[in-house]
């Protein structure tokens, strides 16, 4: 599995720059550009398709993201002089395979699910087309993007349809990796989330950003009037007082003294929610506070939103099970070569044929079927002759059939992402999706007991 080789005697060149994101990569798919390079098939044409061959045990259905991620490491992923210098030093690759990745840019096409979009097994989320030189090196960094903010999204639009009207927030950063934070904040608000705690990911993303105080604070001063007192002569009567650092009945009367009928919102963080949230909206009705919302936190996850639903809960605060998954870290997406050129010119199919993880080869594309209310009942899969495939896709942009929507949106032409796909406006743009998709899906899809994908996928045989 691994290729090491001797190491120079000299010092270690200088550290990549940040920007660069062409060494977020696996060894092995430089050196297999270096082997391709010297046998000549290096340029053949090839097509790769990102799916999923099964969805996470008691899902019935995926969410993509962080396709907008990955498009934005596409565009810095080049190999500058630090990187060059330290694949040298390591001797990862051999002088004309540096020579190569000195110019490399990605000049191809991609297609793919617009973010937001509900996936299911097989779904071909994303094609990659383009020479293999260009195209696998791609590989693990789009697995990795995808993998875990689709794993995030998927997690956090089960939370919030468990939460129905009620805003889910984001407050998961302390339990992931300090990058994966701002990723799964980012993914969450792609589902649904109406906030997140992180700062960067507010900045970068144009996200809301949400927080008050945590119990230290209330410990820090030397007794809770007086904490409370402070915090609402710094942030006004607007805020969210913690009221069970201590016995939360008197918490509640300490908040109402120092912020009076006005205030913004409780937040209890232990105990059992669902009986303290009665007991907290009895107390604070009686005061007069009618209007005092009630936030929760405590270990959520879409099955504790569900149990709430009866209780007198205005928001709830999701971090630990949003930035794990809820125990499905990963989507399982693969990236695969599905047809390429041959020696004479011609693309043919090609697909892996062990027993256990069969795919199927040649070029795809999807739609979605819906009944007459607008209901998903099939995701298909469109195969066949290439240009069969492609010319149909062509034609269902043009003109849509009733009863398909096709899925694959255009993304990358001749390496050129295509704007309105990054940044805030990818970010926009996906919530507005998956809050369509989501519509889609069939009645019951959005069960949490554990059954089939909740769309089952045909294949459409052209030609």
């Amino acid at each position: 599995m691994t290729d090491t080789r001797e190491r120079d005697a000299v010092a270690p060149p200088a550290a990549a720059t940040a920007a660069s994101t062409a060494l977020l990569t696996d060894r092995y798919e430089l050196t297999m550009l270096q082997a391709a390079l010297a046998d000549g098939t290096a340029h053949r044409r090839c097509v790769f398709e990102v799916f999923s061959r099964r969805l996470p045990h008691g899902r019935r259905y995926g969410v993509l993201a962080g396709t907008g991620r990955v498009l934005e490491a596409l565009e810095t992923f080049r190999f500058g002089t630090a990187e060059l210098d330290w694949l040298a030093h390591e001797r990862v690759v051999d002088d004309a395979t540096l020579d190569f990745l000195a110019g490399y840019r990605f000049t191809g096409s991609a297609v793919g699910y617009a973010e937001g979009e509900m996936f299911f097994p097989s779904s071909p989320v994303l094609v990659v087309e383009g020479t293999f030189a260009e195209a696998v090196l791609l590989e693990t960094l789009v697995l990795s993007v995808l993998n875990y903010d689709s794993a995030v999204a998927s997690a956090a639009s089960r939370m919030t349809s468990a939460a129905v009207d009620r805003p889910c927030l984001e407050m998961g950063a302390r339990r992931a990796h300090e990058q994966a934070a701002v990723a799964a904040a980012r993914a969450a608000v792609v589902a649904g989330f109406a906030a997140t705690s992180n700062l960067e990911a507010g900045r970068r993303y144009g996200l809301p950003t949400i927080g008050t105080a945590a119990h230290a604070y209330t410990l820090l001063h030397d007794d809770e009037p007086s904490a409370f007192a402070s915090q609402v002569a710094s942030q006004g009567t607007g805020t969210t007082l913690l009221v069970d650092t201590y016995d939360v009945r008197r918490g509640v009367e300490n908040a109402l003294a120092a912020a009076g009928t006005g205030l913004g919102a409780v937040r209890l963080d232990s105990g059992d929610l669902a009986v303290l949230a009665h007991e907290v909206r009895a107390q604070l009705d009686a005061a007069g506070a009618r209007d005092t919302k009630i936030v929760v936190t405590s270990d959520l996850d879409e099955h504790a939103i569900a149990s709430l639903a009866v209780a007198p809960v205005d928001s709830y605060g999701v971090g630990t099970s949003l930035v794990t998954g809820s125990g499905a870290p990963t989507c399982g997406m693969v990236y695969k070569l599905v047809a390429r050129e041959d020696a004479s010119g011609e693309m043919r199919p090609v697909a892996k044929a062990s027993r256990s993880k069969t795919s199927l080869g040649g070029r795809k594309s999807a739609a979605r079927r819906l009944d007459g209310d607008g209901r998903a009942v099939e995701e298909v899969l469109v195969t066949g002759p290439e240009d069969a495939v492609v010319a149909w896709a062509d034609a269902q942009r043009r003109e849509p059939s009733p009863d398909l929507r096709p899925l694959h949106v255009p993304l990358v032409v001749d390496g050129e992402v295509l704007p309105g796909t990054t940044g805030a406006d990818g970010v926009r743009a996906a919530v507005r999706r998956h809050r369509a998709s989501r519509d889609e899906l069939p009645r019951g899809a959005r069960r949490l007991s554990a059954d089939e994908a909740a769309v089952p996928t045909v294949e459409l045989q052209l030609g």
